[in-house]
């Protein structure tokens, strides 16, 4: 399959940047989702970068997305290496993308590869005169009309080694082709003669009129009404037609359940069961005689001997409530990052849906103080610390925060302030921020 990884370096250009235009573009694309959320808008920026740099992705081009993003190199690396949609290799002026998966190879995608492999090379590789390059991929969705293959931004499909081959030679030679099937088939229509749906009375509407028939029948009462009648006698000797038998006793029921009691024009409960219900001194939990209820709680291990060796049993009387278990399994940090969310989640609810994010961050904390610039001109490298990306680094600059030892002095008002202005309230304590930058300050 498909090979992810990024280009040599020495095919990387140092540097990329959107066009004014593209740039435009993608600030468009940013502003389709709320303040928080812009990482959503990943894969458009990607693909507009691809696109601008000749149908490939450099590694310039996806740390540029992700600090514009405010996320992670990786994560965006990881979306890249991903989806082949994005070419992480220099490509031909026609990239063609062979479905390897399984319709398109049992019905010939193993010749296509065979055809391009001999014709370009090994996948991957660029043509000599640079109009080609191919790689196999995953499902493409055209199962129906396989073997196909994407070539550049169209479908071709219902290929063969020829049809293939004189497809390229189209294309070099500027030729118009023809997308879509190869063979002249519509859309998935079947691919030989139609050998379904050919009974006349399906159109005919005959099939359709004889169980109209049936119903229109019943209004008088012949038809329609005989067949309920002898359904309902079939289904008192034989409530399962197709297994009479099955499941069904064959004679009185066993069980005094309240419906049947009921059925029978019983009370649905037997008067002395309700009298051993209501007698709070009759226990049948355990076996043996009745036990008053002021009786001593006595454990059971000292009456089961053999349930004794499986452990200590409760002291508790039946009548007392178990005490709640002591909760287990979350950190400190995500305790306080769980309280940190609900209150500033009730802070927010009172402002306004327009607050900015100071009115928001101030209505929950107090903004921490800053320096003018960094000490001595070195601010310390803030994506040390787990969590902190390229863009949250910026941000934190903005507001003055460039040493360690700043975040190591947060106060809880001052993380509070912070976690909300960058609009992710708890992940300071979770990600313990403060701990993290106390031990590399040191």
């Amino acid at each position: 399959m498909a090979n992810r990884r990024l280009a040599p370096a020495a095919e990387q250009p140092a540097s990329f940047a959107f066009t004014p235009e593209n740039a435009e573009w993608a600030q468009g694309q940013i502003a389709k989702y709320p303040e928080g959320r812009q990482a959503s808008a990943v894969i458009p920026l990607l693909w507009k970068a691809q696109e601008q740099n000749g149908g490939w992705l450099p590694r310039a081009a996806i740390e540029s997305v992700a600090d514009q993003l405010g996320m992670p190199h990786i994560r965006v690396l990881e979306v890249a290496t991903f989806y082949t949609m994005f070419a992480l290799e220099p490509v031909g002026r026609y990239w063609i993308q062979v479905c390897g998966t399984v319709p398109c190879d049992s019905c010939g995608a193993r010749e296509l590869k065979a055809m391009l492999r001999e014709r370009l090379g090994p996948p991957g590789h660029v043509s000599p005169d640079g109009n080609f390059s191919w790689l196999e991929v995953e499902c493409l969705g055209a199962c129906c009309n396989a073997p196909m293959a994407q070539i550049n931004h169209d479908y071709f499909e219902d290929l063969t080694p020829e049809s293939l081959g004189k497809l390229m030679d189209d294309l070099a030679a500027g030729r118009p082709v023809k997308v879509g099937s190869q063979t002249g088939r519509h859309s998935s229509e079947p691919q030989d003669a139609v050998n379904t749906l050919q009974d006349p009375g399906l159109f005919d509407g005959s099939r359709i009129g004889a169980w109209r028939q049936r119903f229109e029948n019943g209004h008088d009462g012949t038809a329609a009404n005989d067949e309920a009648a002898s359904s309902e006698q079939r289904a008192a000797s034989e409530p399962k037609p197709a297994k009479p038998d099955a499941g069904r006793p064959v004679e009185r029921p066993v069980a005094d359940a309240p419906a049947q009691r009921a059925a029978e024009g019983e009370t649905p409960v037997k008067p002395g069961d309700q009298a051993d219900a209501a007698d709070r001194a009759q226990s049948t939990a355990q076996h043996g005689a009745a036990k008053p209820a002021d009786t001593p709680h006595e454990p059971v291990a000292a009456a089961e001997p053999a349930a004794a060796e499986a452990g200590a049993q409760s002291a508790l009387r039946r009548d007392e409530v178990p005490p709640q278990p002591a909760a287990s399994g979350a950190s400190e940090g995500e305790i306080a990052a769980e309280a940190e969310e609900s209150r500033i989640e009730a802070k927010l609810a009172e402002l306004p849906k327009d607050a900015s994010p100071e009115q928001k961050a101030d209505a929950v904390g107090t903004r921490p103080a800053g320096l003018d610039a960094a000490r001595a001109g070195a601010p310390d490298a803030l994506t040390r610390i787990r969590g902190i990306g390229p863009g949250n680094e910026r941000r934190l600059h903005a507001l003055g925060i460039y040493h360690f030892d700043q975040i190591a002095a947060w106060t809880r008002d001052e993380i509070a302030w912070v976690g909300t202005y960058l609009a992710f309230p708890g992940r300071i304590d979770r990600e313990d921020w403060v701990g993290q930058a106390k031990a590399l300050s040191r």
